[in-house]
């Protein structure tokens, strides 16, 4: 697991009233001083090049620290920082000497928050909902951006809930499409703003050239959504907002997390989306997180995923059938189905992914999804390690 944030960074030489700033990292201490002034150089090793205005250092090697240039801005970071490299930003704050990973290049999964606020109040919520005027955020968004490497393959837009920014969500997009023009955008969305039609057309009106939105659906039946989510009327306008996103050629994906309120009536949530919401682009039936809200609420939430097999099997064949495209995330190989195997993604976070002392010498890790770093609170009992003679003996029948 990588730290990503900390109040212990020395910084100095900031100015202590500028606020929030980001950092673009470079090792390359060959870079033309023009560029070289726009970016923060990481020192790893003697000589330091004097041409950077920001340099990076770590606590574990404080002598290259003292080899910088006497005037220039330094960022001392805890040694649990070191992981950062190139093209990488960090977000420092002087007055709180806090720094944030904020985006990391050679990651294929970075999460860009927009805002702590939420309209819902999730049984499961791993990032519990602050009523906080946090709508700093969207300058701060609009000032990474630009420092973003162009061939990032695909950004997610978290939250909280990201259609409470209005149509300042709009404003980040716009600029999305005009900084990273190759890149795509997962946005994670309750889709209750979309039931708001016009709100809709404006979206649909910056013409992204590849965004999705991830809008969860927990049962067929309104009144078990809406217990889940903890918002009365959620399920309607959840509905609603799919249909009008579709209706105007919209991706969307629907995703359900998988708990002891939901898997009962997984095989007719799939039917009822195979029914009604055969025009979906994808569907993610995920495992549940144990952070946030869920350790509060594991006694209404926690159940073995092994228990649920028969209902995720009925569910993934129901929806395949109708040529509904169907994910597993969130779940470990070794308690799926083996039916299941060809449609189980490695889905956490690499930030956050790890793996048990159960799956010590598991021919099949490099291919399994393993588990959020939270799961240590509870997970299968049913974790077992794969021989490589049992994949071959399995693969040959």
């Amino acid at each position: 697991m990588l730290t990503l944030s900390s109040r212990s960074a020395t910084l100095s030489n900031f100015a202590a009233a500028s606020g929030p700033e980001h950092l673009l990292l470079s090792e390359n201490a060959s870079l033309p001083e023009v560029l070289a002034a726009e970016r923060a150089y990481i020192v790893r090793r003697s000589p330091v090049p004097s041409t950077f205005g920001t340099y990076v250092a770590f606590s574990d090697k404080p002598e290259l620290a003292r080899a910088i240039p006497a005037s220039a801005r330094l960022a001392l970071l805890p040694t649990d920082f070191s992981y950062l490299g190139d093209g990488d930003v960090v977000r420092v704050t002087p007055q709180t000497n806090a720094v944030r990973t904020v985006y990391r290049r050679r990651s294929g999964q970075n999460f860009i928050l927009t805002t702590e606020r939420c309209n819902n109040y999730c049984l499961m919520c791993s990032q519990p909902p602050k009523r906080d005027d946090d709508s700093w955020l969207v300058d701060d968004i609009l000032r990474l951006l630009p420092l973003i490497d162009r061939s990032t393959p695909e950004l997610t837009l978290t939250g909280g809930e990201p259609t409470l920014l209005g149509e300042q969500l709009f404003r980040i997009l716009e600029a999305c499409k005009s900084w990273l023009p190759e890149t795509a955008i997962h946005i994670l969305s309750n889709g209750r703003a979309f039931a708001d039609a016009s709100y809709a057309r404006k979206y649909a009106a910056v013409a992204h050239h590849d965004v999705m939105v991830g809008i969860p659906l927990y049962s067929d039946i309104a009144g078990l959504h809406d217990y889940v989510v903890q918002a009365d009327g959620a399920f309607d306008e959840t509905i609603r907002g799919i249909l009008n996103l579709k209706a105007l050629g919209q991706r969307v994906e629907i995703r359900v997390v998988l708990h002891q309120q939901t898997y009962r009536r997984l095989p007719q949530l799939a039917e009822f989306i195979a029914r009604n919401l055969r025009f979906v682009d994808q569907v993610a039936l995920m495992g549940l997180e144990m952070t946030g809200f869920t350790r509060a609420n594991l006694t209404d939430l926690w159940v073995d995923p092994i228990s649920y097999q028969s209902e995720l099997s009925d569910a993934v064949e129901h929806l395949t059938l109708h040529g509904v495209r169907v994910w597993i995330y969130n779940h470990q190989l070794c308690i799926l189905s083996r039916e299941l195997w060809p449609f189980a993604r490695k889905s956490i976070s690499d930030w956050k992914n790890e793996y048990m002392p159960e799956c010590k010498g598991c021919s099949m890790m490099a291919d399994c999804g393993g588990f959020f770093s939270s799961a240590r609170l509870r997970y299968s009992d049913h974790i077992k390690p794969f021989t490589s003679k049992e994949i071959a003996s399995s693969s040959s029948r």
